[in-house]
């Protein structure tokens, strides 16, 4: 990513960031304004994901989802914020269509992304008056490793993806799209048609969509319920 913004003209700096550690996000930020001076645009992008029955979960599992989904987000957001209000800028948070709606099967991965809208959307009524723009984009299913690197109910990595990842949309045109939001300084995304259908559904029938969702989850491989 560093080489490629370089090769067109493009300035940037690397920095190996743990966003679970509040003292790598700060530093982060104090990296970042040593090199650049400001902060326009902060992106809350690191996550994690998982997939098993709650019953067989272990805690300590859903803890390290929350700790780099939630708590990496807060971090970010926390030592960027003074940066971010000189400039009148953005904070971006790439959520989830499961921060709106349940999947079954994934209990701490939809909890951290309810616990990011929530942060980010009252964050955005806090310091509406001071031009802060807060962005919360819900991508649905995206081509990525995400599920490849999904935690199973022992905290290891589940390796195969359990779902068709060429019929996803590519993490590229989820880029451009929020770009473009970025600029037009929109406050939501919901991305796919499925995923606004999902949304949709469950808001208007949430019975329906329950069973909805049940059944389609409940096709994949080695479904965890």
């Amino acid at each position: 990513m560093k080489i490629d913004i370089e090769k067109f003209g493009g300035e940037a700096v690397f920095v190996e960031t743990d966003v679970s550690k509040k003292s790598d996000c700060e530093n982060l930020i104090k990296q970042t304004v040593n090199k650049f001076g400001k902060i326009d645009i902060l992106v809350n992008n690191a996550g994690i994901s998982m997939r098993a029955s709650f019953s067989k979960l272990k805690l300590d599992v859903l803890e390290k989802v929350m700790n780099i989904n939630f708590w990496g987000t807060v971090y970010c957001s926390k030592y960027a914020l003074p940066y971010l209000l000189e400039q009148k800028g953005s904070i971006i948070g790439i959520s989830s269509i499961s921060g709106v709606t349940p999947l079954p099967g994934r209990t701490g991965y939809v909890a951290s992304k309810y616990a990011m809208d929530g942060f980010l959307n009252t964050l955005r009524i806090e310091y509406m008056e001071k031009g802060l723009h807060v962005l919360v984009v819900h991508p649905g299913f995206t081509a990525s490793n995400i599920r490849n690197t999904a935690l199973n109910d022992e905290g290891k990595s589940q390796k195969e993806t359990p779902r068709n990842e060429n019929k996803m949309m590519p993490a590229e045109k989820v880029a451009k799209i929020v770009v473009r939001a970025t600029i037009k300084r929109k406050r939501d995304l919901v991305l796919t048609l499925q995923g606004k259908m999902a949304v949709w559904v469950y808001k208007n029938f949430p019975r329906m969509a329950d069973k909805l969702i049940y059944k389609e989850m409940s096709k994949e491989p080695d479904s965890p319920f």
